[in-house]
């Protein structure tokens, strides 16, 4: 109960056919997975495809995930996106991923680590992203992860791997007046 709600999970129950949520999760192989987590061991789905089935099939990648940097050199791209998160306040960083789904198509993570996550936040990211993609090659996917998610597959790999790409702080010197965010003590903090 605790992990569904922690993904987003609000409804007290759902009836769903094992067998449609393992077909609609793994079309090409499906079934049930041994769990050695478990006290004494068990049966059932993992954790992140239950993550998906609560938060949306069409929202969360699909099973397990290759992750790793980006080997495309997208430097044109990285240095505008770097420059539209300096003007655009909310940005704390910038990391990125290069995530292969078990089904479906590669794509480029952009992880943003945000000073707050309000609607005017994701608004204001939103804006900053827009005018960056034409630097893209044609066709490449791109999908963005907020770092703040602690269950996250890509946004766990990006804080433990990825070093940022764009740091507010590294840039333009400590922000005076910030709030604090992991790995970052508040702005002022005597220790």
């Amino acid at each position: 109960p605790q992990e569904l709600s922690a993904s987003g999970w609000n409804r007290s129950y759902e009836v769903v056919d094992g067998l449609d949520a393992a077909r609609v999760l793994y079309p090409g192989h499906y079934g049930l997975w041994l769990n050695p987590h478990a006290p004494g061991g068990g049966v059932g789905i993992p954790w992140l495809d239950l993550r998906r089935i609560a938060t949306g099939l069409d929202r969360q990648p699909a099973g397990p995930l290759r992750l790793s940097e980006p080997v495309m050199d997208l430097s044109h791209f990285y240095a505008l996106l770097a420059q539209h998160a300096h003007r655009t306040p909310v940005v704390r960083s910038l990391r990125r991923a290069w995530v292969q789904p078990a089904i479906g198509a590669p794509y480029l993570a952009i992880g943003l680590d945000l000073y707050d996550s309000s609607q005017p936040s994701v608004e204001a990211v939103r804006t900053m992203m827009q005018p960056c993609m034409s630097a893209l090659p044609d066709g490449l996917p791109v999908s963005t992860v907020a770092m703040a998610d602690d269950y996250d597959p890509v946004a766990m790999w990006l804080r433990a791997n990825a070093r940022p790409f764009y740091d507010r702080q590294a840039h333009a010197g400590a922000a005076p007046n910030q709030p604090g965010g992991y790995g970052y003590p508040p702005a002022g903090a005597a220790y």
